[in-house]
């Protein structure tokens, strides 16, 4: 080949590959130019689902495009995030999820955890509390290891096997020094056949949060029998309920909700969907329904520092499943 030639061939790959960058960067600076999908591997109205929803609606407006929840229920919440860790990394398919990610590779449900995805951003934790109906002898949480005394081997608790309830009552037991055989587990495929079993008095405990059931707890329905966090939360249902610090229990348990997307997305991608849902969650409205309706506090963190939470969110539940047997 002459020379000549040899450098027409350079100069027309080189000047492909600029155009293939530039292209490249326009196509980043456009993003999003259609509609998002947000996968919520839970069913409509839910919890996670309503919270989802909320913040979706104010991170849309940032982003110019819509965010489209799509409710994908089903093999304890991992068909959701499969199909998000397995889709193409182009931010059009992002993942509301929580530490159900994680609780299900602990429990062997799934060989995937936090790792498996680009997370973007943490946006709320919603702490839990332990529930009963309005005459069960039990006044608040720290009555529960006495009654337990008094009827052993009796006191029912519900749970959704490897939930985050699961793992709850687990933590809860030992920093107050029950001993799990003293009391009877008692399995339910979901939160609402949970809650039928407290309305029905099957069962004498089960966990929820404001963000599902500060209705209930309005109308007399459930009593909640603390919060697990330090501090009371607002709303004025809500403030009356002791926290367990107060209560000298040394424990606290949110679920923390956050978006992922499939690994391998561009980190730009990364930074606008974050940006996106920091803004939303600084809007008044969003931020005074979440903590007095849903109880759950805007807890943004992205980045390095989402990194690390995550790191350390499944190295603490790793270390509640020592005492579990799955």
């Amino acid at each position: 080949m002459k020379c000549n030639s040899v450098l027409s061939v350079v100069l027309s790959s080189a000047i492909a590959g600029s155009a293939s960058l530039v292209a490249f960067s326009a196509a980043a600076d456009d993003y999003p130019e259609h509609d998002i999908r947000m996968v919520i591997p839970y069913g409509a109205g839910g919890p996670t689902d309503i919270i989802f929803r909320q913040i979706a609606r104010e991170a849309e407006k940032e982003l110019g495009v819509s965010i489209i929840p799509v409710n994908m229920t089903g093999a304890g919440a991992t068909l959701g995030s499969r199909h998000v860790k397995d889709s193409e990394p182009d931010g059009y398919t992002i993942l509301g999820g929580h530490d159900n990610i994680a609780l299900s590779y602990i429990a062997g449900m799934v060989d995937y955890s936090y790792d498996a995805f680009s997370p973007v951003a943490r946006v709320t934790q919603t702490f839990n509390m332990p529930t009963t109906y309005p005459d069960h002898p039990v006044e608040d949480a720290s009555e529960i290891r006495q009654y337990i005394e008094d009827h052993p081997g009796e006191v029912k608790f519900s749970m959704i096997p490897t939930s985050t309830d699961h793992f709850f009552w687990m933590q809860m037991f030992d920093a107050m020094d029950i001993d799990v055989n003293d009391v009877k587990l008692i399995s339910y495929p979901d939160t609402t056949e949970q809650m039928s079993a407290l309305m029905a008095k099957e069962i004498d405990f089960t966990i929820t949060n404001a963000a599902c059931c500060s209705s209930f707890y309005a109308d007399g329905t459930f009593r909640p029998l603390g919060v697990a966090h330090s501090e009371r939360l607002s709303g004025d249902t809500l403030s009356d309920i002791k926290t367990f610090k107060e209560m000298g229990i040394d424990m606290e348990s949110a679920t923390s909700r956050g978006i992922f997307a499939p690994a391998g997305i561009p980190q730009e991608r990364i930074d606008i969907l974050a940006d996106a849902f920091e803004t939303a969650l600084e809007n008044e409205t969003l931020r005074e329904k979440l903590i007095t309706e849903l109880g759950s506090e805007p807890s943004f963190l992205a980045g390095q520092e989402y990194q690390q939470f995550l790191t350390a969110n499944q190295e603490s539940l790793e270390k509640v499943a020592e005492n579990i047997s799955f």
